[in-house]
Order: structure tokens, then C-alpha cells, then sequence
């Protein structure tokens, strides 16, 4: 079996499993999605879900947490992890968007990328599931999984973006991308499947044995 019927088999177990993918961050805009995603880096979505409830439905403007200032967000997102360093991002972001953008959420890859705190991978999740724009972020979880399902080599997340971007249609990225996230994080965790007990593994690998060592991001 090579990559592309691997691909296949993938595909069409995740669209059986998960027909509909709601973002698992709440937002009330694109905004706070860019917040949730930045704040989401080491930490649980569940966790960022449990603390910017209480946030967002005061501050949820650039200006409002640049009026806030630093010390303050640090405070109101103390048990996220690296707080601080969250905090010194989310209020650099803000005065960013506020100054160069008029308070709005930049729509190009490029100018995502040049906010403070923003890497590809956030700036990916923001241009798919907030502007609708065909984007495939991978994150550490997707980069384990793509290959203990034999669709990439493993080298790094920029080339696990790149095989999974050739092997998918681009129609199916948006979802896809959240349908692994979703699938990973209920039959085939880091360490409970191992590439060798859930339904994606099993078939595309029906033969193996031993537990399948993926390479870190």
C-alpha cells in the first residue's frame, strides 16, 4: 500500500467519523480566534476554552487589551502556561492591529506572520477556519500522527505541511486538518495507540507489530 491509497483510507474514515467539525476554540471573532490560537501553544484547547470565557465577553478588541496593558492580561491568563510570555505577545499583537490595522485582523499569510507572537502555524489556523482561506496547520499532534499513518518521512512540520498538502485536495484541508486533530485526540493518542490498535492504523498498516516511534517537530 503506498502513501496515496494511505491517503484514501484516511480520508474517508475521518469524513465517516467526524461529518461535521466545529472549532474547538471559542471565539466571538477573528480576533479572539488569533488570541485562543496564540495562547493555545503548550497548553490544552479545553484549558484556553476555560479562561477566555471569562474574558472574552468584556475584552475582545485589540484596544481593550492594550487599554488593559500587560500586567493586567498577565493576570486574567495566569493558569495558561508561559503566561508572561503570552501575556507580552497578546498585548504587542493588540498595539500591532490597533496602530498599523486599524484594530482589524490582517487576511495574508505574510502579514499574519509579521505580528507579534504569530508563527506559520497560528497564522494558518486563523487563515482557515477564521477566513475561510484553504490553509493546512500542523501542529506536533498532526506531525505525529501523519506519520504513524505513513503519509510523511517525519523530517519536520514544514515538510509534513507540505506531503499532506500535495497527498489531500485542497477542498478537504480546512476540515481535514481539524478531523485529525479530533481523531487523534480520541482513537489514537500519543501513548494508548502507539500506531498499532485504532481503526486508521490498523488498516493502513494491518501487518504491523511493534509500536511505530514518530520523530518530535
Amino acid at each position: 500500500m503506498n502513501e496515496v491509497q494511505r491517503a484514501k483510507i484516511v480520508l474517508n474514515i475521518l469524513n465517516k467519523i467526524y461529518p461535521k467539525t466545529p472549532i474547538p476554540l471559542k471565539h466571538k471573532n477573528i480576533f479572539t480566534l488569533l488570541i485562543s490560537v496564540l495562547l493555545s501553544a503548550q497548553c490544552t484547547d479545553l484549558n484556553v476554552n476555560n479562561v477566555t470565557k471569562n474574558i472574552y465577553p468584556k475584552y475582545n478588541k485589540p484596544e481593550h487589551f492594550v487599554k488593559l496593558g500587560r500586567k493586567k492580561i498577565e493576570r486574567l491568563i495566569r493558569s495558561i502556561g508561559i503566561f508572561r510570555i503570552k501575556a507580552k505577545s497578546v498585548y504587542n499583537l493588540s498595539k500591532t492591529l490597533k496602530e498599523k490595522y486599524k484594530g482589524k485582523v490582517p487576511k495574508t499569510f505574510e502579514q499574519l506572520e509579521e505580528l507579534p507572537g504569530v508563527g506559520h502555524k497560528t497564522a494558518s489556523v486563523v487563515m482557515s477556519q477564521g477566513f475561510g482561506y484553504p490553509a493546512f496547520p500542523v501542529d506536533t499532534h498532526i506531525h505525529r500522527l501523519a506519520q504513524r499513518w505513513g503519509l510523511t518521512n517525519g523530517k519536520s512540520v514544514i515538510q509534513t505541511e507540505k506531503d499532506l498538502k500535495r497527498l489531500f485536495p485542497k477542498k478537504n484541508w480546512n476540515k481535514l486538518h481539524l478531523q485529525i486533530i479530533y481523531y487523534g485526540r480520541e482513537y489514537c493518542k500519543a501513548r494508548e495507540c502507539y500506531g498499532i490498535s485504532c481503526k486508521i492504523c490498523t488498516t493502513c498498516y494491518p501487518n504491523r507489530k511493534k509500536p511505530i516511534l514518530t520523530k518530535k517537530a
